[in-house]
């Protein structure tokens, strides 16, 4: 037990603790926990003081993944939105954003590892490193869950153009689609439904992209009849300002009547599905008994269509649904199996063996394939091969152009996609020349039907492009070579309809120019698409991307042929660079002059400006080959299977040693700190014969290292105008103080052993007597090659390590000023030999000269790291309160809305009777900004800046907005109902203290007091 004590931190155990107890509580979130995900709290304000940021973003990811059940939606977008500034903003480094995807994909791992404990404990370690930002960290961790790094920019292009929901045949209700787009780093969504969609799923789904800022089209897939076959035309309305605009396109009544008729078509889909249910109840299900020796229970209709919820009833479904009926019988045959292995002979057991490997692999799609599919079960009619009937709903009976002239005529702006499956370039030229020109593109490349498929299928997707392509050209030639290839084929084939089709291929060679026409403005392009459905364990998941648009690292790790989880599919689509110069939106001087003048000066014509990076595609340029740019996002498990065996496995117990990444923090700190110091004790011991150094010179070593970083963070923090609430303390990481000891102890064995021991002084015979400046060079020239090679094993971006090459050359005349200043010193001291003390001191001298350049250069940048973050803190915070002064005005269109907030007593029962909601959130901003103002650092610096690019008017509102504040029965009666959950006896306490100090200030910061007056103002 000792033993184990060596890994995880308390809070490890704390944030497991109380994950569990709300997973356990049935899953339902109390009303305070809900009110933790009020989108105006912020991750950085009053609600740190209440609940952990670990426990904040188990809350919400629990919600996400708790219910598909369409009446939490509005709970999932709620979580959605907390979880996504919880991630954003606990990321404080250069991978802000790669960090933050890595953050919810832990704790998603964790709410479902429930029950495992020492997986979840892990888990919870992990999550806690990756929230430090470290690159390594992050970069490992991303590779752990077979996620690609994504630029920080945010400019891929990470696309999927054809994925389900749980609304259709998918497992994700759309929140959780959209989480889980956003993990893999996917920008561009299309969700295909089939023959309608709900006004309920599509708000949910283009409400969870604007959260996350994916965009996202809806597409409508429609099966229409093609000679013996359905094609399938997926149509996706265009042209609408935001998501409401397509929202009141739906409740259109022509766009209604069109839905009202494909529901028609897939209640045809779901009655098909029930006549299979019921095939397998009387005939497979016995067939299963017997082959296998199980007893599986007839399943019921009703207990089908509630495991399929809000979706569309498909065979899929059917499959999971008898999958997991079948599971729990699976593994109570194999406790007989396991007795009957135990006692049987060697054929025999071979013969078990063989029976559980099969058992095995019965999973989802195994039953699809083996007993659902229309091949399996003949007597019942296809609903996926057109016929004629009156049960056949007039949708499906109608002709690919009589159904685009319907659709085009409901909306001007559409794409129409063909989707390829199981059609040849026959009809797909077939289908072109009778729709056109309204089919705008093909849906090239299928993920799951390439995973499905052969050579065959390729070689035919090859023959469909050659077609695309030559229509795109515009070359006759070429376009009459391909119709005359394909009337030789059909003619030899001795089909029924061949001489039928012959006859119209001839028709179209005759009118090549007008084929020609339909695609002559806008070319025919290409959609390409996974058609996940986030079921299948044997095909790639969601997701696409260039590999051009990524960082060099992950494109090497899609180059890795180890990486087995990731293709590149056969299909090349160009791509370019476009790089825009925009203005700053603040200026970077006082005025516009100064500005110009510096553009006039060679090479700064730039000067102001930030350079935007994008990538464009091509979609009309999109061709089959061998040598493709497209890699798959999504992973796919190596081995399905039911996990069952003939051995018993273990329970979740943790091992003995389970290596140094699960380390206690405080064990792994010290572990840190030893393994710089004694080999920088073993070298002061090895080169000084003077004792204060041979015994102390490791311990001065660190003491320098300590300073600095100490100095740094303090002085990044805010320094000696730093809040009066925080210690120096509160500003030190000391995992990176530690990080920095162990580096720099193994630098000792550099700088004094080799370097000037061994190289400079034996070797070349140079001491600080005879060529200081030589001597002081190459020991900080050694030192930045030093640290540029650290900064580069620990992932740092590239401008951190030329920074501390550019730090070892300023730290030269630094460590020749110390030399000069300690000469001084020693000679007035009256020391004998002091050119002999300096040689000995000269890597130490060089060090602290060294510390004192990082102290300077490395402080300035934590100071402008934390500016940066409290600038996005303060412009969240500043858009809500003047969106809320905004509503205001609308809400009382005859009061002076500034007056009434002057009036906090007259404010609130004024609000209380019109707009509860509002009052709350302008009493939420106020206790945020209060809470940056006194906690975080350099919150008052970037306010005062803030403020001071105000108009009178701007600050007159963010004063008056704060005078909320002076009600402290109102707001503490928030405190009370649960505003911050039910730990609010901490934020209430700090509300009560620090209230009028902080109100103070603001009317100083803005010259506004609480009655509106002006008074002097600082800024």
């Amino acid at each position: 037990m000792a033993f184990r004590t060596l890994f995880f931190d308390q809070q490890d155990h704390e944030l497991l603790l109380m994950v569990n107890k709300v997973l356990e509580k049935t899953r339902t979130p109390s009303p305070f926990v809900r009110k933790l995900f009020d989108a105006s709290l912020h991750p950085h304000g009053i609600k740190e003081l209440s609940v952990s940021r670990e426990l904040r973003v188990a809350y919400a990811v629990i919600n996400l993944l708790d219910s598909l059940e369409a009446g939490l939606a509005e709970e999932r977008l709620l979580a959605l939105q907390t979880l996504r500034d919880e991630v954003l903003y606990s990321a404080q480094t250069g991978l802000r954003r790669n960090t933050a995807r890595v953050l919810i994909q832990i704790m998603k791992d964790l709410v479902r590892a429930h029950g495992d404990t020492c997986r979840q404990l892990k888990l919870a370690h992990d999550f806690r490193r990756a929230a430090s930002g470290k690159p390594r960290i992050v970069r490992a961790l991303l590779a752990h869950y077979h996620l690609l790094e994504m630029p920080e920019e945010w400019n891929q292009l990470a696309f999927d153009n054809h994925v389900h929901d749980a609304n259709t045949k998918g497992r994700k209700n759309p929140t959780h689609l959209i989480m889980d787009a956003w993990i893999k780093g996917i920008r561009h969504l299309t969700v295909i439904y089939y023959n309608f969609v709900e006004s309920a799923a599509a708000r949910e789904l283009m409400q969870a992209a604007d959260i996350m800022g994916v965009s996202v089209r809806i597409g409508v897939e429609f099966r229409v009849p093609a000679r013996n076959k359905y094609a399938e035309l997926i149509w996706v309305p265009r042209g609408f300002s935001d998501s409401q605009g397509f929202l009141s396109f739906l409740s259109e009544t022509p766009t209604q009547h069109l839905m009202h008729e494909g529901r028609k078509a897939s209640q045809y889909l779901a009655e098909y599905v029930l006549r299979v249910l019921q095939r397998y109840n009387e005939r497979h299900r016995r067939t299963i008994n017997e082959e296998f020796g199980l007893t599986l229970e007839p399943l019921h209709r009703d207990e089908f269509l509630a495991f399929v919820g809000t979706g569309q009833p498909s065979l899929l479904h059917l499959a999971e649904f008898i999958h997991k009926r079948l599971v729990p019988a699976l593994q109570g045959r194999m406790e007989e199996l396991r007795d009957e292995w135990a006692i049987a002979t060697p054929p025999e057991r071979e013969a078990i063996e063989a029976l559980v490997a099969r058992l095995d692999g019965l999973d989802a799609e195994t039953v699809h394939d083996l007993w659902l599919v229309p091949a399996r079960n003949p007597d019942i009619p296809s609903a996926f091969v057109p016929r004629e009937g009156a049960d056949v709903p007039d949708i499906l009976r109608t002709p690919p152009r009589a159904l685009l002239d319907w659709l085009t005529s409901l909306h001007s702006g559409y794409r129409i996609t063909l989707n390829l499956t199981e059609l040849t370039a026959a009809d797909v030229l077939e289908l072109l020349w009778d729709c056109e020109g309204l089919v705008t593109h093909l849906e090239l490349f299928n993920l799951k039907d390439w995973a499905e498929g052969d050579e065959a299928h390729v070689a035919n997707i090859r023959a469909i492009n050659e077609l695309q392509l030559a229509i795109n050209s515009g070359s006759a030639p070429r376009l009459k070579r391909l119709i005359r290839a394909l009337i030789r084929d059909y003619a030899d084939s001795g089909a029924d309809d061949a001489c039928e089709r012959c006859e119209k291929f001839r028709r179209i060679l005759r009118n090549i120019p007008r084929l020609q026409g339909f695609y002559k403005t806008v070319q025919l392009k290409s959609r390409i698409g996974s058609d996940s459905t986030s079921r299948s364990h044997r095909v790639h998941g969601m997701g696409l991307v260039f590999r051009d648009t990524l960082p060099p690292r992950a494109q090497k790790q899609i180059d890795d042929p180890r990486d087995t989880m990731r293709q590149i599919i056969p299909v090349h689509t160009e791509v370019y660079l476009r790089e825009s110069m925009l203005e700053r939106r603040t200026p970077v001087l006082p005025s516009t002059t100064m500005v110009n003048l510096v553009r006039r000066l060679p090479g700064f014509s730039r000067f102001g400006f930030r350079r935007v990076r994008e990538w464009v595609v091509r979609t009309d340029t999109s061709r089959v080959t061998p040598h493709g740019n497209i890699a798959t996002l999504g992973g796919f498990a190596r081995s399905a299977g039911n996990g069952l065996s003939l051995h018993m496995r273990g329970g979740a117990a943790c091992a003995r040693w389970m290596g140094m990444r699960y380390l206690n923090t405080g064990v792994s700190n010290a572990l840190k700190v030893l393994a710089g110091f004694i080999p920088a004790l073993l070298a002061f011991q090895h080169t000084q014969h003077w004792w204060v150094l041979a015994w102390f010179g490791a311990v001065i070593w660190f003491l320098i290292t300590g300073v600095r970083n100490v100095i740094q963070a303090v002085t990044g923090g805010g320094g000696v105008s730093r809040s009066p609430l925080l210690r120096w303390n509160d500003y030190v990481s000391w995992s990176r103080l530690s990080d920095s000891l162990m580096f720099t102890g193994i630098s000792v064995l550099l700088l004094e052993l080799v370097m000037r021991k061994l190289v400079l002084e034996q070797t070349l015979g140079f001491t600080v007597g005879n060529h200081p400046i030589l001597v002081y060079t190459l020991i900080a020239a050694a030192n930045g090659a030093y640290i540029a090679s650290h900064n580069i094993y620990r992932g740092l971006p590239k401008e951190a390590v030329l920074g501390n090459i550019f730090r070892s050359v300023l730290a030269i005349p630094v460590a020749m000023l110390y030399n000069l200043l300690l000469d001084d010193l020693l000679i007035l001291a009256g020391v004998d030999n002091p050119l002999d003390m300096l040689q000995q001191g000269a890597a130490v001298i060089s060090k602290t000269a060294s510390d004192t350049v990082a102290a300077l250069i490395e402080g300035y940048a934590d100071r402008n790291n934390n500016m940066r973050i409290r600038r996005w803190d303060y412009d969240s915070k500043l858009y809500q309160l003047f969106d809320a002064f905004s509503k205001l005005e609308l809400l009382f269109p005859e009061e002076d809305v500034l007056e009434l907030l002057s009036q906090p007593k007259q404010f609130i029962r004024a609000v209380e009777a019109e707009a509860e909601d509002l009052e709350r959130t302008i009493i939420i901003n106020a206790l945020d900004m209060m809470y940056f103002w006194m906690y975080q650092p350099r919150a008052r610096s970037v306010l005062s800046l803030l403020v001071r690019d105000m108009s009178p008017e701007e600050k007159a509102i963010l004063a008056r907005s704060q005078m909320v504040l002076t009600r402290e029965r109102e707001v503490s009666q928030l405190f009370v109902d649960g505003i911050v959950g039910k730990n609010f006896s901490k934020p209430l306490a700090f509300y009560l203290d620090r209230n009028v100090e902080y109100l103070t200030a603001m009317s100083q910061l803005t010259g506004v007091d609480t009655v509106g007056n002006r008074i002097a103002s600082p800024v």
